[in-house]
C-alpha cells in the first residue's frame, strides 16, 4: 500500500505544480462579457405557468432569439423571453415561449425525464463560472421536469433535484415557471455579488429540430461555456439548513418453481425492508451523503440485449439514486468507476463537492454480493460471490487555466483473502479553442481469493498492472483529426470499474468533415469519417486491424441516416479472421405522433464457440407511437442469423413491449415485456451440450406515483418464463413489489 500513497502524493505535487504554471496553456481567454444583473425580491411567487404576478415586472428579461442548430447562428422561426428573479432561497424562472401556430406544439403528459421528443425550454447555469459543468433544468410546455449535470466529457441526465415547475398552452405559444431552490445547486456560498454563466435553449420540434440560445455559437470554439452570458447578482443567496432525510420502505415478495419449470411455486423471498438516506451541505460547497439498509431497488427494468455469440460482457446504465448523487465528479478517460459492480449494499457513505479550483468526491459501500470480472485480451468472464467487501473511491481534480483540469483518483475493494487497489493520474487539457488532450495514466495491485484463483487460472500470489490512455483532437467548425492510444497490461484490473479487455495495445488515428445547412435544403447536417484502428496483444500479434468509413445525414422530417463499413481483419484464439462487414440505419420522426427506424447489418463475425468465421445478418426495427396526449408505446425488435460453411448456425430473435399511460404529471401505468428466442444448429457445435433452442419471456407492471424524485410510491409486479425444445413456455417465478419512499428537507 505504501507504494499506491507514493504515487498519490507524487500525483498531488505535479497537478499543483502543473496548476501553478497553468497560466503558460496557451488557452485562448474569450472576451469579457458584461453580465446582467438578477434582481432580488422578497415576495414569493406562485408556480402556476401563467405569469400574472405583478413582481414578474421586476425581472432581469432575456431574449434567446438565435437559431444555434441546424441554423447557424441565424434569426429563429420564433420568439422566446426568459425572466430572472431570486429570493434568498430561490432563483425564479419564466418563460414566455411564443409560436405562431399553438396547434403544432408538441406536448404530452410524461413522466420526469422523459420529455426531449416534445417541445421544451431549458435554462443552464455554470455557477461556478469555471467553464466545466453546468445544472440544466428543462421543462415541456405542460411544466414536466428534465433536469442533468453536464461537464465537457458528457451529461448525466440520470441525476434528479427536487424543485417546482409548471406550464400552459395558450394561444400565444405557452409559458413555464421554474423555482429552483439554492439547496440543489452547488456555487461558491457569498455574501456578496457573484457571476454565473448562464443559457437559455428552446427546443422546436416541426420538420426539423431547430435549437435555438440566447447567444451565437463559435463552432471554432471547443468550449461552449466559455461564450455563454453572464449573470451577476445572487448576494446572500442560502441553501438554509442544507438537510434531506429520504426514508424508505420496500416490500418484496417472490415465489420460484421447485425444479425450475415444474413442480410448485415456493417463496423463495419475502423482505420488508426500511431504510433511510440522508444529505447534508455541511460547509458551503461540500455535502456528506449517508445511507443505512439503502434502497437500491431498480423499478425499470434493464432493456434485453443480444447476448449470443458475445466476446466480453454486456454494460448496463446505472439508475439507483445514491450512486447517481455527484456522479460527474468520478467520470474518467479509462472506465474505472462503474457502480453497477456493487449488487446488494448494506450501507454507504458520500462526500462529492467543490471548494474552489478543487473538486472533491468520495465514496464508500459495503456488499453482501462481490461480482468479479476477469478480463483478458479475447474474452471476459464473469463471476458473482457470496463474499462481503466494502469499495471505496477517492476523485480529486483541480481547475487549471480557462476550461482544463487535472486529476487523481484511488479505488479500493477488499473482502476476505482478496483486494483489489488502484491509483490514476489524469487531464483534460485545452490548449487552443480548437485542441486538446485528455490523458490517464493508472496501475492497479490484485489479490485474487482461491475460487477465482482456480476457476479462472490466475496468479496465486499478488499481482500488478498498469493502463494508460491518451487522445488529442483538433475540431472545428468543418474539419476534424484525432489520434488515440490505450494500452492495459495483462494484469491491470479495475474491479470498482468495467473494463472488459487486459493485456491489449490499441491505436487509431482518424478524421471528419461536416456540413451545415440552413432549414429549407434537402439535408442540414452531413458528415464523412473515417479512421484506421490497429489492437495487438502483448506477444505483438494483431488482434483487430481495420480501416473503417462512415457517413451521416440529417434532413427535412426529422430525418437521419448512417452507414458505416470495416475492411480488415481479426484474430481470435491464434487465428486470423477476416474482418468485412456494413451496417447502416434510418429514421425519421414525420409528426409528434410516430418515430420510425431501422438498423440493419451484413459481414464477417467470428463464431466464438467453434472458432470458425461465419457470416451475420443483422435486423433490428424500431417504432414508437404517441396516441393522444398521455399514451406512448415502444417497440423493438432484432433477429440475427449467423452462417458458416456448413450452414446456418443460429437465429436468435429479441422483442420488447413497453405501453405506458400517464394519468396525470404524477401517476402512470407501465407494462414491459421483454421475449427472446435463440435457435442454435446443434450438429455444429463442438460442445455437445450445446441447447438447440431456448427461450424466454420477461413481464413487469409498475404503477407509480411521484410528487418528486424522492416522495413516491411504487407498485409492481414481474415474472419470467422459460422454454426449450422440450418444455412448452412455462412461468418459472414471479414477484410483487412495492415501494414508499418520502423527502423530508429542512
Amino acid at each position: 500500500m505504501q507504494k499506491y500513497f507514493s504515487i498519490l502524493i507524487s500525483s498531488f505535487i505535479l497537478i499543483t505544480t502543473l496548476a501553478n504554471a497553468s497560466q503558460e496553456i496557451q488557452e485562448e481567454i474569450p472576451e469579457e462579457k458584461v453580465p446582467f444583473r438578477i434582481p432580488k425580491v422578497n415576495e414569493q411567487i406562485v408556480v402556476d405557468g401563467v405569469l400574472d404576478e405583478a413582481i414578474w415586472e421586476q425581472a432581469l428579461v432575456v431574449d434567446a432569439n438565435i437559431e444555434v442548430r441546424p441554423g447557424e447562428n441565424i434569426d429563429a422561426p420564433v420568439k422566446t423571453k426568459a425572466l430572472f428573479l431570486y429570493t434568498e432561497s430561490h432563483v425564479f424562472i419564466g418563460f414566455r415561449c411564443y409560436d405562431p401556430d399553438p396547434s403544432q406544439i408538441r406536448a404530452h403528459f410524461t413522466d420526469r425525464d422523459n420529455i426531449w421528443d416534445d417541445d421544451w425550454i431549458l435554462i443552464l447555469f455554470d455557477t461556478f463560472n469555471d467553464q466545466r459543468r453546468t445544472y440544466d433544468f428543462v421543462c415541456n410546455p405542460f411544466g414536466i421536469q428534465g433536469d442533468m449535470i453536464e461537464t465537457p466529457t458528457g451529461g448525466g441526465d440520470a441525476w434528479d433535484a427536487i424543485w417546482e415547475s409548471d406550464g400552459k398552452v395558450t394561444n400565444e405559444g405557452y409559458f413555464v415557471e421554474m423555482a429552483i431552490p439554492f439547496r440543489a445547486l452547488g456555487f461558491p456560498r457569498s455574501s456578496e455579488d457573484m457571476i454565473w454563466g448562464f443559457d437559455v435553449v428552446r427546443s422546436y420540434p416541426r420538420s426539423v429540430r431547430h435549437h435555438i440560445g440566447s447567444f451565437p455559437r463559435d463552432r471554432d470554439n471547443n468550449c461552449y461555456m466559455c461564450q455563454s452570458l453572464k449573470m451577476i447578482g445572487f448576494a446572500g443567496a442560502s441553501p438554509g439548513k442544507n438537510i434531506e432525510f429520504d426514508p424508505t420502505v420496500s416490500g418484496i415478495v417472490t415465489q420460484e418453481r421447485e425444479d425450475y419449470t415444474s413442480g410448485p411455486f415456493n417463496t423463495s423471498r419475502k423482505e420488508l425492508d426500511p431504510g433511510i438516506t440522508a444529505k447534508w451541505g455541511f460547509t458551503p460547497n461540500l455535502t456528506l451523503g449517508a445511507t443505512v439498509n439503502p434502497d437500491f431497488s431498480n423499478i425499470e427494468a434493464d432493456i434485453v440485449q443480444l447476448d449470443i455469440n458475445t466476446q466480453f460482457a454486456l454494460w448496463y446504465p446505472e439508475k439507483r439514486p445514491f450512486f447517481l448523487e455527484g456522479q460527474d465528479f468520478f467520470s474518467t478517460p479509462l472506465n474505472i468507476v462503474y457502480t453497477r459492480t456493487m449488487a446488494e449494499p448494506i450501507w454507504g457513505a458520500k462526500l462529492t463537492g467543490k471548494e474552489g479550483p478543487h473538486g472533491i468526491g468520495y465514496f464508500t459501500v459495503q456488499d453482501e454480493l462481490t461480482n468479479f470480472m476477469i478480463p483478458s485480451a479475447e474474452g471476459s468472464s464473469s463471476r458473482s460471490e457470496d463474499r462481503r467487501s466494502t469499495g471505496s473511491v477517492f476523485r480529486y481534480k483541480r481547475d487549471v487555466g480557462e476550461s482544463s483540469n487535472l486529476g487523481v483518483i484511488m479505488t479500493d475493494r477488499e473482502g476476505d483473502a482478496y483486494y483489489n487497489r488502484l491509483v490514476g493520474f489524469d487531464g483534460d487539457i485545452k490548449f487552443t479553442q480548437t485542441d486538446h488532450i485528455r490523458f490517464q495514466v493508472s496501475g492497479s495491485r490484485t489479490q485474487y481469493p482461491d475460487s477465482i484463483v482456480a476457476n479462472f487460472d490466475q496468479p496465486e500470489s499478488e499481482f500488478d498492472g498498469m493502463a494508460y490512455q491518451f487522445y488529442y483532437g483538433h475540431d472545428t467548425r468543418n474539419w476534424e483529426v484525432y489520434s488515440f492510444f490505450r494500452q492495459v497490461d495483462e494484469d491491470f484490473r479495475a474491479d470498482m470499474g468495467f473494463m472488459t479487455q487486459a493485456g491489449f495495445t490499441y491505436t487509431e488515428v482518424g478524421g471528419s468533415y461536416r456540413l451545415q445547412r440552413d432549414p429549407g435544403s434537402w439535408f442540414t447536417w452531413l458528415g464523412a469519417y473515417t479512421s484506421f484502428n490497429y489492437k495487438r496483444d502483448k506477444f505483438n500479434n494483431p488482434l483487430h486491424k481495420v480501416q473503417s468509413i462512415r457517413l451521416n445525414y440529417e434532413g427535412p422530417m426529422q430525418s437521419h441516416a448512417m452507414l458505416y463499413g470495416e475492411v480488415g481483419h481479426n484474430m481470435y484464439d491464434g487465428e486470423k479472421y477476416r474482418g468485412n462487414w456494413i451496417q447502416g440505419c434510418t429514421g425519421l420522426r414525420p409528426s409528434g405522433l410516430i418515430w420510425m427506424h431501422i438498423y440493419a447489418q451484413y459481414g464477417d463475425q467470428i463464431d466464438y464457440a467453434n472458432c470458425q468465421l461465419g457470416e451475420r445478418l443483422r435486423i433490428s426495427p424500431e417504432v414508437e407511437l404517441r396516441l393522444g396526449l398521455r399514451l406512448k408505446v415502444e417497440t423493438n425488435y432484432t433477429w440475427e442469423r449467423l452462417d458458416v460453411d456448413q450452414g446456418w448456425l443460429y437465429t436468435a430473435n429479441i422483442g420488447m413491449l413497453r405501453v405506458i399511460y400517464q394519468f396525470t404529471k404524477r401517476t402512470f401505468l407501465r407494462g414491459i415485456f421483454q421475449y427472446r428466442d435463440y435457435e442454435r444448429n446443434v450438429a455444429l457445435y463442438n460442445d455437445e451440450e450445446t441447447d438447440p433452442r431456448s427461450k424466454g419471456l420477461f413481464t413487469q407492471f409498475l404503477f407509480s406515483y411521484k410528487i418528486n424524485p424522492q416522495t413516491v410510491f411504487f407498485l409492481g409486479y414481474s415474472d419470467d418464463y422459460y422454454g426449450d425444445n422440450q418444455i412448452d413456455m412455462t412461468q418459472t417465478n414471479r414477484t410483487i413489489f412495492a415501494k414508499l419512499g418520502y423527502a423530508y428537507m429542512l
